[in-house]
């Protein structure tokens, strides 16, 4: 072989090899774990253990604390004082971080409600050390009925899709109207998705009726991943299109039989176990302006929901993204 034969496969193989480690899976870093990577803690919203809490709130903190859970999401005040509540968390070594504020009618005055005033939220959340409070689950219209024999679920599809256009709106001037009271108290307001929202209403849906009537400088959603999910929405494409009004996700994952629906329906599965891509999703969620992180799960239960829990929680540790 002569010396330009030899030289020319020399240059052919080191070209090779320059185009070789030129493809993305050479060029892209090892993935880290990506909440170590974030510098973010995993969170849990307290919802997924039910009652558990509230017959043994120490026992129950305790064993969350075990697990590797820094950061919680309430539900509700869980039938306590926020000082208790605080201290069993203290104990624990956890920290509140936003909490779930219903509004239903003929709710007693004493009691925190979303429509509260403004003092009484601060001097509730204060001690909790919370500065975030989310609207859990669209309100009814008022002076909706029940009708004999109707479950929760047909009462409150029927009473939503009774509502029309103007209840949405309606929800939206009570975001807007408890943004604005609670913000000079450093109180940040959100409200948390079904899938109820994406339903049809007219040539629009309940959702974007929602999203362009409320003001994007005072209130924020808490995307919960699983209904966008069941819903049939791509949650990376929707966060995408929301990026900038997220600020909390609810981590959940729904089986691959879940059928596309607006009627509050899905096969839940354990965090990791079920169709969401986490490795596309939770990217896409930080890239949208998810500050906390709460992995959520609905029944039923095929184990215990601590048990759940923890399978969902050493799931989001090891991920890499």
């Amino acid at each position: 072989m002569t010396a330009a034969i030899d030289r020319r496969f020399m240059l052919k193989g080191f070209a090779a090899t320059v185009a070789l480690a030129a493809t993305p899976d050479a060029l892209a870093a090892p993935r880290r774990r990506f909440f170590e990577r974030i510098g973010k803690p995993i969170g849990l919203q307290l919802y997924t253990l039910g009652d558990d809490p509230t017959k043994d709130l120490d026992g129950t903190l305790a064993r969350v604390a075990q697990i590797g859970f820094r950061d919680l999401e309430l539900p509700s005040l869980l039938g306590k004082t926020p000082q208790a509540l605080r201290a069993a968390a203290d104990r624990a070594g956890l920290r509140f971080s936003s909490i779930h504020v219903g509004q239903m009618p003929g709710m007693p005055a004493n009691m925190l409600s979303f429509a509260s005033p403004a003092q009484q939220v601060a001097d509730t959340l204060g001690p909790l050390g919370i500065s975030s409070m989310v609207l859990p689950i669209l309100p009814f219209p008022a002076n909706f009925q029940r009708r004999e024999g109707e479950d929760f679920r047909a009462m409150f599809i029927r009473g939503i899709a009774e509502g029309g256009p103007d209840h949405w709106k309606r929800v939206a001037d009570l975001l807007n109207e408890r943004a604005t009271a609670l913000r000079p108290y450093g109180i940040t307001v959100g409200y948390h998705n079904h899938n109820v929202e994406f339903a049809p209403v007219g040539d629009s849906t309940g959702w974007d009726l929602l999203v362009a009537a409320t003001d994007p400088a005072l209130v924020f959603f808490e995307i919960d991943l699983g209904w966008v999910t069941a819903a049939g929405h791509d949650p990376v494409a929707f966060l995408a299109r929301h990026k900038g009004r997220v600020r909390w996700v609810h981590v959940k994952d729904v089986k691959a039989s879940t059928k596309t629906n607006f009627a509050m329906g899905m096969d839940p599965a354990e965090v990791g176990y079920g169709k969401l891509d986490w490795q596309r999703v939770l990217p896409a969620a930080l890239d949208a302006g998810a500050q906390h992180f709460y992995l959520e799960q609905e029944p039923p239960f095929t184990m215990a929901r601590i048990d759940a829990a923890a399978k969902g929680f050493g799931y989001l540790k090891a991920l890499r993204a």
